[in-house]
């Protein structure tokens, strides 16, 4: 590494950037800015980096949340003073809540210039409260501090940002005038004296070793004893972090024999491709949602004891019939220590992952792993109400928002990614998704579940997974981060952006506010008036707009062939859309009735 710099700032700066590249940290996401530009000149500098630039610091932050939701390994953000760290917030907040590492570099002035009305300066300090892991007020340059100190603070951050509870940490970098790496070089070896071994090596001046949590042997023998005489289990599976915890579930499912219920966010929900993992049809009530919503079924077939793998679920209906059935056990296995039980409902808790907690709990079960007669019942009403959701959904052909849900679901690119919106998108193919069609990564934002970010996150999702991405989202979604289209001509690997364009907040229809009609289309439908095909053209996309289910699956499919992204527009009626999901809602009921 050269020792010879402009001025402390640079080297600083190149020390800091180095360290996190040798811990592993080599994708930077920055927003251009003057007070970070050593920062940003390190990075530029560094021939093992790679970099996006983007205008936004809300976009750019929430592309580097789907970077790392991707790869499972932090992403570094850097940004000027001012509002441009505050527009890290609301990814930062995601980040934080789904447990995804992120290390976040905002530039500031130094300590002289905070409270004294200086321009673009903010109390940046603790800026993002409890929502980061780790935080440190880095003090300005200087080689009155050791070199080491800039080392082991960088060290520090990235293993705080990976071990459990993993998330983002927030390094404040202060910085005093110059900031540019202009005039004469100086030699700084007698001040990297310290660290000579450490400027010889490409090993991090720290090395941590990270711990996972091991299930213990004494609590295994406890649960496993209830589990071992229950007879109405079930198994969730929630938000699933890699295909090992997929096995991990779909192998633990069949030992036990009981019903599994996944959530879209699994990535069991679409498996019917799944070269990594075998299918669970024979124990998968893939229609849950639909199933739950008849009385007489949900009332029959209350389980006793429920085993919550992962992430929190999508499906309201679940949640509640869950909470309606107050389970003698109930068991959930994450890998991180936060409370998950907002019912109150958990009995038993294990913070380890899924792959770890089937492993150790198999050899204290009976299990012979044939499916128990509830099982059998419960597969079997699902699978009657998937065919009569292909039945209905096979007629005509008007485009619908739960049938774009299922012919996604049917026609992604095996190959490819899918990311889902909030509100209507993530809820129609949690409930209408084909289990037949191609099994796929899932991505979305269910940390907060908020509508902003969605392009961004998608984008960095599909720049971390390097492959094609799907993403459907809402009208309002789109409106929220338009801006972020710009990101898509960066992709190697063309984007899919498909929005359901039904003129406002779709989902506000199937609430009770919806009955007002003297207030309800001014302060939640919003009807904007707005379509996407100018859009599409400023940011250099190709755009569609089918009218039909048969156009629509012809253009879906072509997109996923072309070199550039594409932007399908699906406009639907709110009114329409409520109508016809309580149509199949009823038609659902109706034919389990009948049992």
């Amino acid at each position: 590494m050269d020792t010879s710099h402009p001025n402390i700032n640079s080297l600083w700066a190149t020390l800091l950037v180095e360290e996190l590249v040798r811990c592993g940290v080599n994708q930077f996401f920055i927003s251009p800015g003057s007070r970070s530009t050593s920062l940003t000149v390190a990075v530029a500098s560094n021939e093992r980096t790679r970099s996006l630039v983007h205008f936004d610091e809300r976009g750019a932050a929430y592309a580097a949340l789907g970077f790392s939701k991707a790869t499972r390994k932090p992403a570094a953000l850097i940004c000027t003073s001012g509002t441009a760290a505050a527009n890290f917030s609301p990814a930062i907040v995601e980040a934080s809540q789904e447990q995804i590492p992120l290390i976040v570099l905002t530039a500031d002035r130094p300590p002289e210039l905070r409270y004294t009305g200086a321009n673009q300066t903010i109390n940046q300090v603790q800026l993002y409260g409890d929502y980061v892991r780790w935080f440190c007020d880095l003090p300005c340059p200087s080689d009155e501090i050791d070199a080491s100190f800039i080392l082991t603070t960088v060290d520090q951050a990235v293993y705080r940002a990976l071990r459990s509870p993993s998330g983002p940490v927030h390094i404040n970098c202060m910085f005093r005038e110059p900031l540019a790496p202009t005039g004469e070089f100086e030699d700084y070896l007698g001040y990297l004296s310290p660290v000579s071994s450490w400027m010889v090596s490409d090993q991090p001046y720290t090395q941590y070793s990270i711990s996972r949590s091991e299930p213990d042997e004494t609590d295994l023998h406890r649960v496993a004893e209830w589990m071992n005489d229950t007879e109405c289990g079930i198994v969730v599976a929630g938000a699933l972090r890699n295909n090992d915890d997929r096995r991990a579930a779909i192998s633990l499912t069949q030992q036990l024999g009981w019903p599994l219920l996944p959530d879209i966010s699994s990535g069991l929900r679409i498996a019917g491709s799944a070269g990594s993992f075998r299918r669970a049809d024979n124990s998968a009530a893939y229609y849950y949602d639909l199933l739950l919503h008849s009385g007489r079924l949900a009332e029959e077939n209350r389980p006793s004891a429920v085993i919550h793998l992962g992430g929190r679920v999508t499906s309201k209906r679940l949640a509640l019939w869950l909470k309606d059935s107050r389970p003698q056990h109930y068991l959930t296995v994450t890998d991180h220590p936060y409370r998950q039980d907002p019912d109150h409902l958990v009995t038993d808790r294990f913070d380890c992952d899924v792959a770890a907690f089937s492993q150790a709990i198999g050899p204290f079960l009976k299990s012979s792993g044939a499916a128990t007669e509830w099982t059998t019942s419960f597969v079997k009403a699902s699978a009657s109400v998937g065919t009569m959701i292909t039945n209905l959904l096979r007629k005509g052909d008007d485009l619908s928002e739960p049938s774009v849900a299922r012919l996604i679901s049917q026609h992604i690119n095996p190959k490819a990614c899918l990311f889902l919106g909030n509100s209507m998108p993530i809820r129609d193919m949690d409930s209408f998704t084909d289990p037949s069609g191609p099994a796929v990564p899932v991505g979305c934002n269910r940390g907060a579940s908020g509508i902003d970010g969605v392009v961004a996150t998608a984008f960095g999702f599909a720049l971390g997974s390097d492959k094609k991405v799907t993403l459907l989202l809402g009208d309002l979604a789109l409106l929220h981060d338009i801006n972020s289209l710009c990101l898509l001509r960066q992709l190697e690997q063309p984007m899919t952006v498909i929005v359901i364009n039904n003129n406002g907040g779709g989902i506000f229809s199937f609430l009770p506010i919806a009955k007002r009609n003297d207030i309800f289309e001014q302060f939640w439908g919003t009807p904007h008036n707005m379509n996407f095909k100018y859009a599409a053209r400023q940011f250099g996309l190709g755009y569609e707009c089918p009218s039909t289910l048969r156009e629509f699956q012809e253009v879906y499919r072509s997109s996923q062939t072309e070199d550039s992204s594409t932007l399908i527009e699906v406009k639907t009626d709110r009114e329409d859309n409520a109508r016809f999901h309580e149509e199949l809602l009823r038609t659902a009921i109706a034919e389990l009735d009948k049992g």
